[in-house]
């Protein structure tokens, strides 16, 4: 995930999921990496873009502040 840059993380899946809705509709594809523990259910989950899209996505995540 070199080309990859975390534009923002969280616990709760529902929160990536509507972050990553947000990206989309400003045409920014975005990946998920879940770092969650199974068990135990620690651990935060990363939402990351391509380095091109760093900026506008950043600007996304920061209007919609969750």
């Amino acid at each position: 995930m070199e080309d990859k840059i975390e534009v923002f993380s969280a616990n709760d899946m529902y929160k990536i999921s509507i972050m990553q809705e947000m990206l989309a509709e400003n045409n920014i594809e975005s990946f998920i990496l879940d770092q969650k523990g199974s068990e135990l259910l620690i651990g935060e989950i990363h939402l990351y873009v391509d380095k091109q899209d760093e900026a506008r996505a950043l600007d996304v995540v920061k209007k919609h502040n969750l």
